[in-house]
């Protein structure tokens, strides 16, 4: 084998993993076609759940300072992040460029082997190994992996070639994406539509204006380049009557609102993840959000099951956990359309949701679907309230925190909080010592924490819950064994 597992592509997805593989202790080449990173930016900032994903691997202090807001958006209607109770709040304009950088850089200095300039030509799964056909700077050779993963986006070359089904509606119009320098425009928000169409207007770091231009009954074009500045100021033009010609773009692009995700996140000893697994409308920056947590749920698992610590049935579970996060993903983004990029005749709906997002069950709904924080894994495990979510941040005695977001997960093993300092459990779970860490501490919980009376806490190393007790189906060992493979 040449690597235990190849990943195809270098965006935020197919790093992410590869560092979470190599954290797991297996193998990795990542090929990407691409010669070097494009500088372009799409996604911008993080959401909450972001946030407390690289948070729990000691990423966040590699982005330096971040400027983080409570201030969000549903389909153009304000939201309010700061009526969640999530460790972290949104973070703001940090280009999708230094979130590549960084994640690149630490997949590096991890082992990941990343090889550009390559283009994957064709995939074919064997009995024990997945073989790609690869054109790289020395021509045309073959690569062999126990598994492959396809992170190389909207037109995955993976997807098309293993035949995944990828079901959904096409784009029913262009949108174009600008950033541009030597302009002064005031802000406009997502939201203020015009009668022709909308456009936003966003300040970014460094005196570069981010400007999105829909023009309404535009049809959707078949590019093969991006388009041209003279486009994208002409259509501004037409919807505003401002000339912004005189500006320097720094890159264009465009982009639609198709909405698909594919049948199945595994093939076998193929997955995908990521925008190779759904696309949207980009509403609410949750694309690239989305695509590195979905590669933090499969790398542990993956990772585990590679190196023989875990049953193969544990690969079942990404697909069973991050389909439905995909699928309510398209949903809320093809609402947001619908709210900020249909013409009068959805102004009655508009009205009626400003009415009730002032209600703060109703803010908190939104909030927390965009942010992430609603997620819940079905695990049927239990009734312990956080079965399936993520940890919180528990404050043990001596002021030592662990948390999803802290060191405890820092090395992406699993970790059993002892929270009543029980010696018989600990044994219990002794067996499991070279993939599990033992915490024992007493909680300092505040009122109304869905820990109290929670005696112990298993957590995966994605930091979701696995096992609490009292709560959970089964004892101690049945949870360790189901995610973390047989005793040893």
């Amino acid at each position: 084998m040449d690597a235990t597992v190849i990943v195809v592509g270098a965006g935020p997805a197919g790093m992410m993993l590869a560092g979470e593989l190599r954290l797991a202790g297996v193998g990795v080449i990542v090929l990407e076609k691409l010669a070097a990173r494009t500088g372009e930016s799409r996604g911008l900032g993080f959401t909450a759940r972001t946030m407390e994903v690289f948070d729990q691997r000691g990423l966040l202090s590699r982005f330096g300072e971040i400027e983080v807001s409570n201030v969000g958006h549903f389909g153009g209607l304000p939201v309010d992040f700061g009526v969640l109770d999530g460790a972290h709040q949104a973070a703001k304009t940090i280009p999708q460029s230094a979130t590549e950088t960084v994640l690149e850089e630490w997949a590096t200095q991890l082992g990941a082997d990343i090889r550009r300039s390559h283009e994957v030509l064709s995939v074919a799964e064997k009995e024990d190994c997945v073989e790609v056909e690869v054109r790289g700077p020395g021509g045309v050779h073959h690569l062999r992996g126990e598994y492959l993963v396809g992170c190389d986006g909207g037109r995955s070359t993976i997807r098309k070639a293993v035949g995944f089904d990828f079901p959904g509606t096409a784009s029913t119009l262009e949108m174009f994406l600008a950033d541009v320098k030597g302009i002064r425009l005031e802000p406009r928000m997502i939201g203020e539509t015009l009668p022709g169409g909308m456009v936003m207007v966003g300040p970014l770091p460094g005196g570069i204006t981010r400007l999105i231009v829909c023009e309404r009954g535009t049809p959707p074009q078949r590019r093969e380049k991006p388009p041209t500045w003279e486009e994208v100021a002409a259509a501004w033009q037409r919807l505003t009557g401002d000339d912004i010609s005189h500006a320097e773009p720094v890159w264009v692009s465009s982009f639609g609102d198709a909405t698909r995700q594919v049948t199945e996140y595994r093939r076998g000893r193929i997955f995908l993840a990521g925008d190779s697994a759904h696309i949207h409308l980009p509403a609410g920056g949750q694309g690239m959000n989305t695509s590195i947590q979905d590669a933090v749920n499969l790398g542990w698992k993956l990772g585990a099951v590679a190196r023989g610590r875990a049953p193969e049935a544990l690969l079942d579970t990404y697909h069973a956990e991050r389909h439905p996060v995909g699928r309510r993903l398209l949903m809320n983004t093809q609402a947001q359309g619908l709210l900020f990029l249909s013409g009068p005749e959805v102004q009655p709906l508009r009205d009626v949701l400003t009415e009730l997002i002032v209600y703060p069950e109703v803010s908190r709904h939104f909030a927390a679907m965009v942010s992430g924080l609603e997620i819940r894994y079905d695990l049927d495990g239990g009734t312990h309230p956080l079965l399936g979510r993520r940890l919180p941040e528990v404050r043990l005695t001596g002021d030592r925190l662990v948390s999803c977001s802290t060191e405890a997960l820092h090395a992406a093993r699993g970790v059993l909080l002892d929270l009543t300092d029980n010696e018989a459990l600990r044994r219990r779970a002794t067996p499991w010592l070279d993939r599990v860490d033992i915490v024992t501490a007493a909680p300092v919980l505040p009122e109304g924490s869905a820990l109290e009376g929670t005696t112990a806490v298993l957590v995966r190393p994605d930091g979701y819950v696995a096992w609490a007790a009292p709560g959970s189906h089964g004892d101690l060992p049945m949870a360790l064994e189901h995610w973390f493979g047989p005793a040893r």
